[in-house]
């Protein structure tokens, strides 16, 4: 049996490439704190290791707190730590010219990232010429990448979901506004406003000669969004908090109050954070308030406690409201069922977000999500920018469409 052995106190090289390790895992999009690198450093101090798989588990034990982070470390593990069927492919990378034409290997999202976060560059552009002219509008016409539009945020790598996230910055969501029970005068009005009729009607000694018309006034209606927190939909929520912070400083004021709330394990309101004008500073305040970011999912005590504090606050004049989650309850679906019914009840439309509609093959099998269809008004996907453009299309034609009927 071999015998760990400790490290040598005068070589500082292993700990300063754990530190450059963990910056790579950073970069590559693993979420990884000064408390685990010290962790780390302590760990492996401690153990010592005689093998490289040791070395390898130790790190991974200290690093890694998330399953959807794995393939991911280990890619960037093989890489940075020299091992030669990666180093191979990682020259290849970074000297392109040595390929040969009829090699196109195909990289998985995990290795594009591990490689983009250890050579500080993207993959090499493509052959497709570029566009000379820029068109940003809300149909993302400015992006001539039809894959990017069509990619699930999962599978991005970590330049294309900052292309993604840029590109969500741009886009609005229209909306029709709502009809409202006051009137103003309009000459192109269809009803007559009688009252304004007889005071014109006064100066003149009683004398009608036109009829006064109105319209009935709108305005804009205000948004609530209940964004999913959880591991399963940490890489869909930042997306999607993009996108929120876009409504809430839309030039056009398509909406009126914009409110947003996150939850995994507790409910967090996020509404002054929305507020800040940087996208970057608002996401920022919002990691710092949400403490339960990519814990567990309790979808029902989270609407039950929206439903006690903050209906009444937020749900009044007609409120639409977005539920963006995969419907993975771990809690009580009797709970769910209730608190889904009585938030549909208290606005206008209920509208439920699921990247899990990305799959052709979905059928609504799971608890939760069969208990969540009752009481949506729309299902939509918001798994890619396709998505989302068809989100933005679906409310400014007023079309009520689902992805999939509702159960019986």
């Amino acid at each position: 049996m071999a015998v760990a052995r400790p490290l040598p106190e005068a070589d500082g090289r292993l700990t300063e490439n754990i530190v450059h390790f963990t910056r790579a895992l950073r970069k590559a999009g693993v979420q990884v704190g000064p408390a685990q690198v010290a962790s780390a450093i302590e760990a492996v101090e401690t153990a010592g290791f005689t093998r490289k798989t040791d070395f390898y588990h130790i790190l991974r034990a200290t690093l890694i707190n998330r399953a959807e982070h794995l393939e991911l470390y280990h890619q960037v593990f093989t890489m940075f730590w020299r091992d030669p069927e990666y180093l191979e492919q990682m020259i290849q990378m970074m000297s392109p010219t040595l390929r040969r034409d009829d090699e196109k290997p195909i990289k998985k999202a995990a290795e594009r990232r591990a490689a983009e976060a250890l050579t500080d560059q993207p993959e090499p552009p493509s052959d497709a010429p570029e566009r000379e002219q820029l068109e940003v509008d809300a149909a993302f016409t400015w992006s001539a990448n039809e894959t990017l539009r069509q990619m699930d945020f999962e599978q991005m790598s970590v330049a294309e979901l900052a292309e993604a996230t840029r590109a969500v910055g741009t886009l609005n969501l229209p909306v029709k506004p709502l009809q409202t029970r006051r009137y103003q005068a309009s000459r192109t009005g269809r009803s007559p406003d009688l009252r304004a009729t007889l005071r014109t009607s006064l100066r003149r000694g009683g004398d009608i000669q036109h009829l006064d018309m109105r319209v009935a006034k709108t305005r804009a209606p205000d948004l609530v969004a209940l964004c999913d927190i959880s591991g399963s939909m940490s890489v869909y929520s930042r997306v999607l908090l993009h996108f929120l912070h876009r409504l809430a400083h839309s030039p056009n004021g398509n909406w009126g109050k914009v409110n947003a709330f996150t939850f995994g394990t507790k409910l967090t309101n996020i509404s002054n954070a929305m507020e800040k004008k940087e996208p970057d500073q608002a996401l920022e305040t919002i990691g710092n308030e949400a403490d339960d970011w990519q814990g567990g999912t309790r979808i029902g005590a989270a609407l039950e406690r929206f439903n006690k504090d903050w209906s009444r606050r937020v749900l009044g004049r007609g409120s639409v409201v977005l539920l963006i989650t995969d419907g993975l309850e771990r809690g009580d679906v009797e709970t769910l069922n209730a608190q889904a019914e009585r938030l549909q009840l208290s606005c206008r439309t209920l509208i439920w977000l699921n990247p899990l509609l990305r799959w052709n093959e979905f059928e609504p099998k799971a608890a939760g999500i069969r208990t969540l269809l009752r009481h949506s008004d729309q299902f939509r996907a918001c798994h890619s920018l396709d998505s989302l453009t068809a989100l933005s299309d679906s409310l400014s034609q007023g079309r009520n469409s689902q992805g999939i009927g509702r159960p019986a």
